[in-house]
Formats: C-alpha cells, structure tokens, sequence
C-alpha cells in the first residue's frame, strides 16, 4: 500500500507523459499496419507472381499480424497510464486538503497518517492527543465529543487522520487494480505474433475494460442513438480520447453509424483479428470427427453404415464444430480480401462492421466510401452468413472493378452489406417477411451514417442493390421513406413488398430491375413479397420483373439466380452503368 507521504509527492504528469509515449507507438504501429496491408500486397501484386506472390503475401500478413497485435497492446498501456493519472487525481487532491487543514489548525501530520494536535483539556493523559485513522481518541470522560470540557481539537484531528487513511486506501485501490493489468501486458520473445498471443491480446482488453472503466466507461459511447449523435460525440472528443475509445471498447466504436470509415475500420480489424485467432484456437482443440461411415460389421444389409463413433462426436461436438468451421471460412475470406488489395488496381478494403455470433455481421467496403464519388451498398439474400461471404465480397469486387473501368476519373466505392439475419433456409425462411422488416432498420442507419460521414446528401451517388430476398429487404427500407438513395438496383427479386417503383423511396425512374433467364425466384416469390397496387384494385402480386411495377427493366446477358454479377457480363456491366449515373450505358430489354 502507498503511504501518504506518496500519494502527495506523486507526479501524475509523469503517468501522462509516459501515456504519450506509448501512444506515439500504438499509432505508429497503426499506421505502419496500414502501410502493409494497402500498399506492400499491392506492391506484392505488382511485381510476383504465382507461389513467390503467395509467399511473400503470407510473410506481409504476419508483418500486419504483428502491427496489430503492437498497437493493441501499446494502446492499452496508454489507456493504463492516462486512466490511472486521472483517477489518482481525486485521492490525491483530498489528501492535499487534509495535509492543508492540518497546517492551518498547527496540527503535526506523523509519518503513519496520525494527526497529533494541541489540547487544552486537563482530563487527557500526557501523550493521548494523537487521532488515529480509524482508532479516535476515546471521549473525555463524563463528556460528548467536541462539547463542554471535551477538546475541541479533537474531532478536528480525528475528521483529518480519517481523511488521509480514506485517500490512501483509495489510491491503493486504484493502484492494484491498474498495476494487476498492467502486468499482464507482456509479450512473448519473437516476432511471430500467434493465435495465442492475439487471443491473450483480446483478454488483455477485457481486462483493461473492467480496470479503466470508470475513466473510460463505455456507457459514454453512444447506444441507439442516430449517426448524426454519433458523429456528434466523436467529434466532441479529443484525439486521445478517441484512440482510448476504439483500443479499449473496439466493438462498440466499429459500429457507429457515423463517424469516419477509416475510424471503424481500424477498430473492426482489432475485433476480426482476436475474433478469429479465438475461433481458431477453440477449434483446433475440437477433436477431430471420425471416419462418417463404416463398413457394416455384421456383413449384413446394408453393407455401410454410419460410424457409430461418429454420432457420439456429431452429438458432442458437431454443432460447435460447425459454427466455428463455417465462421472461420468467412473471417478467412475477409482477411483474404486485405490481402488482395493492390491486384488489378483494386482499392484498399474497409471493414465498417463485423460480429461473429449467429449467423455472422460482415461489412465490407472496396474503396474509402467517406470520399467516392458513387457508392453502391449491396444486401445479398436467402442463406446468407458469415460463412459464405466470401462470394458476396467477390460480387462486388467485381461490380467495383465494371464500374472503375467506365470512361471518367471519379471515384468508387461498392460495399458488402450483410447486417441483417437473412434467411437461412429457402423453405422454412425465405417465405416470410419479418427478416426483411427485422433488418430494414439497420441498413438504413448505415446508408444513413455514410451520409453523414461523406458531409451530406450531395457529396456521394449512392446505389442501394440487392439480390433475391436482399431486395425484399431494400423494399422494406425504402418503404418507410427513409432510404438515403439516388438508384435503387435488384436482381433476381421475388418481391419488394410494394406494388410500384413510385412507392420505393428514391427518385421517379430511378428502380433497375433485373431478370435473368432460368431464374425461378421471381415469379416463384410474388406469392410471398409481391405487393398490390391500388390502380389495379388491389389483390394482385407484382414484382419488380412486371412492366406494370414501372422499374427500368435492364437486359442481362446471364442464366440462372446466381449469375448477375459474372465478371464482363452485361448484366453486371448495366450494374456498373448505373451505379456511376451513366445511365445512357444501360442496355434495357426490348
């Protein structure tokens, strides 16, 4: 425990100081991490190919590992040293009032926090008028405290010794529960950063959250507020403020609807790269399942059957072995989109959401959104997850590429947007209008939020797409009049919930449709999420694909639900037309 004598010498300047140190390095490992994912893959791209590309992509993904795993670790240490300053402060500023109200009252302060004070009372014995914290000199015999012959003194020094021993006791307090986080926050020899030592780094920030929370409390930041909220308490913060913020609550900051793209980006990375070293490690402590059939022991009919080990395993471990299996494809496939930064001109990647519980939250931008000149907000539909949004990244790698490529200089940005609970299966699922109105919402607080953080409905064309059940999702966002969109694009729709293009919240003649041949999800979903027209008299179910619904009707080149955004297709060439609002380009059906 500090003594008094301590807390009062203290420079909590020098706790600061240190702070800034290690800040310095938390970001210029920031930094340097960016440097490697967007401009050393691209420079990789550029100049190898084949197994020395993969090589050297493999040994620049352990360099950004180790970036990551550096500016964790040293923000938290400034976040330490920053929290403990503040909170010493208190403790510290009452123990300067009682040393102060002891040397006005002529009371001598001993070594021990005792308060030892004149007196002038004749009952007290020679050597009684020292307070103890804790331990108050015994009342003047037949007297009250501070009354009649009591010393007056007395309760004086006892209110100051009391006062000490209580700020002493809470700097001890604040200086254990810092100083046992702060040993923790040690590093293996090496330079090879491990699942292990990432998933040590998460705990670590656990950690810090529970020490540091009543300098930072992440009730401070923002819950269920609009982007424009947000975006108003992270520009009230200084910038210190804001590195303590997204190292030490890096969830909660990813998913302000809001604030700069490159803001959340930095933080969601923080989160996939715990996220996934812990995934990685739970599941390889997984047994692995044995052989799935056997031959029937038996000899009898039939001759195969399923390993009974097999369903002790499945019943054991299947589930779990599941869900991690299929999220780490889909943490794999983002971290494999960082890595493609640079290859054919593409942008660098921003990752403006994340979340691996249930069927996953992945949002994926090619191209800083905050400064494009078109941005294009892709919703994928029916079995969409975690799991599987490697293809839906790829979708708009492409669409980023088709559109990059049209005539002009003006910049792109097309984002993978699965934030919503799509459906999961095509039977039990898809039939049913609540995933859509669920999700609605939160895709309209981000189109939202990228408005606020491009400065305004003007600074950016934005397209809303989306495919199958991701377009019922687009009609019931834009249904309620809130859709910050110039153009509306779906594709394979099975309905949009609405029976016209002048009913969805973007502007007259802005609704693109799109149907391929060989697609069955349209005319199959109409009986679903088709919707009425009041001109028709209502119980009709149309769809974007009708000519009465009113929508652009775009020719596509492509067979099958799967296949709008085939790469040099014309269906995802209209795509691109429109989503840099060169709408003479667009090839409509005849």
């Amino acid at each position: 425990m500090p003594t008094w004598q301590q807390l009062r010498d203290v420079k909590l300047s020098e706790y600061t100081d240190a702070a800034d140190g290690w800040g310095k390095v938390s970001s210029r490992a920031n930094a340097d991490k960016d440097r490697v994912d967007n401009a050393m893959f691209a420079r990789i791209h550029d100049t190898q190919e084949g197994d020395a590309a993969k090589a050297a992509c493999d040994e620049v993904g352990q360099l950004s590992r180790n970036y990551q795993y550096l500016h964790t670790e040293c923000g938290l240490i400034r976040t330490a040293l920053n929290g403990l300053a503040a909170e010493l402060a208190a403790p510290q500023n009452k123990l300067k009032r009682a040393l102060e109200d002891a040397a006005n009252l002529k009371f001598t302060v001993k070594p021990d926090g005792s308060v030892e004070y004149p007196t002038d009372s004749f009952v007290l014995a020679p050597g009684s008028n020292t307070a103890q914290d804790g331990a108050p000199v015994p009342y003047a015999p037949g007297a009250g405290e501070g009354v009649g012959s009591a010393d007056a003194n007395k309760g004086k020094a006892e209110d100051i010794a009391q006062r000490i021993g209580d700020a002493v006791r809470e700097a001890a307090e604040i200086d254990s529960r810092y100083a046992a986080v702060l040993r923790k926050l040690k590093a293996e020899p090496g330079l090879t950063v491990s699942d292990a030592t990432l998933a040590d780094a998460a705990a670590d920030t656990k950690a810090m959250q529970q020490a540091a929370g009543k300098y930072a409390d992440d009730d401070k930041i923002p819950q269920g507020k609009s982007p424009q909220e947000n975006a108003a308490w992270w520009n009230g913060l200084t910038q210190e403020q804001r590195d303590e913020y997204a190292t030490l609550y890096p969830a909660s900051v990813g998913a302000l609807d809001g604030i700069p793209s490159a803001v959340r980006d930095d933080a969601n990375r923080m989160v996939l790269a715990e996220t996934r070293a812990q995934a990685q490690l739970d599941f390889n402590a997984i047994p692995k399942p044995p052989q799935e059939y056997i031959q029937n022991p038996s000899g009898q009919y039939p001759a195969v059957i399923k390993n009974p080990a097999f369903l002790q395993w499945e019943k054991q471990h299947g589930d779990r072995y599941t869900h991690l299996d299929s999220s780490l494809k889909g943490m794999n496939a983002i971290e494999a989109r960082f890595a493609q930064t640079g290859k054919e001109g593409l942008p660098e990647a921003y990752l403006l959401g994340f979340s691996s519980e249930g069927n996953g939250r992945a949002i994926i931008a090619n191209g800083n959104p905050d400064t494009a000149k078109h941005t294009a907000v892709y919703v994928p539909g029916t079995t969409s997850n975690l799991g599987s949004i490697g293809g839906n990244i790829d979708r708009m790698v492409d669409l980023w590429r088709s559109t990059d490529r049209l005539p002009g200089d003006d910049s792109v940005s097309t984002i993978t947007w699965l934030g919503y609970d799509a459906p999961q299966d095509i039977v039990k699922d898809a039939p049913f209008e609540h995933y859509a109105t669920d999700g609605a919402p939160a895709y309209n607080k981000f189109m939202e939020g990228l408005e606020v953080a491009q400065g305004g409905p003007d600074k950016s064309h934005t397209t809303a797409i989306g495919h199958s059940y991701g377009t019922t999702l687009l009609g019931a966002a834009a249904r309620d009049g809130h859709l910050r969109a110039d153009d509306m694009i779906v594709a394979g729709s099975p309905g949009v919930l609405v029976g016209s293009a002048e009913e969805l919240d973007v502007p007259k003649g802005h609704v693109w449709n799109q149907e391929a041949d060989g697609d069955a999800v349209p005319d199959i979903g109409r009986w679903g999420h088709g919707g009425s027209q009041w001109r028709l008299g209502g119980g009709v179910f149309l769809i974007p694909s009708d000519e009465v619904f009113g929508a652009n009707q775009m020719s596509t080149d492509t067979e099958g639900h799967s296949d709008y955004w085939k790469r040099d297709s014309q269906s995802l060439n209209n795509q691109a037309a429109v989503v840099a609002g060169q709408y003479g380009k667009v090839k409509h059906d005849e």
